[in-house]
């Protein structure tokens, strides 16, 4: 809800159902793309770094689970959401296990 407030959306976007995006996703520039892909990562940095520190053993395979569910969303949601192919590599491939790892290791100093 914030995205739209930080990087305003092209004039005639309808984002209210799946096929008006589908037929306005074209007008979409890369800045576009910014908000959501930190959504993505900086959700699966706090998921994990929560998962690290609340696990009382096993903790990086706990922030590793958190990585691995937020990856299965994001997955899903590539295939039922019409984005670019570059959104959706650079979205797998940095915003989720990455973001587990790091969210893990912050949380080592933390405990």
């Amino acid at each position: 809800m914030v995205g739209p407030m930080v990087v305003p959306l092209p004039p005639g976007i309808d984002m209210t159902t799946m096929e008006a995006l589908e037929k306005t996703v074209h007008l979409f520039e890369p800045r576009h793309f910014a908000v959501p892909f930190l959504a993505h990562s900086l959700g699966t940095l706090a998921g994990a770094y929560l998962a690290f520190i609340l696990a009382a053993t096993r903790r990086f395979t706990i922030a590793a689970l958190v990585g691995a569910a937020f990856f299965a969303g994001g997955v899903a949601a590539s295939s039922m959401i019409p984005v670019p192919v570059w959104f959706i590599v650079l979205d797998l491939v940095v915003a989720y296990f990455p973001m587990a790892y790091l969210g893990a290791r912050l949380g080592v100093g933390t405990r």
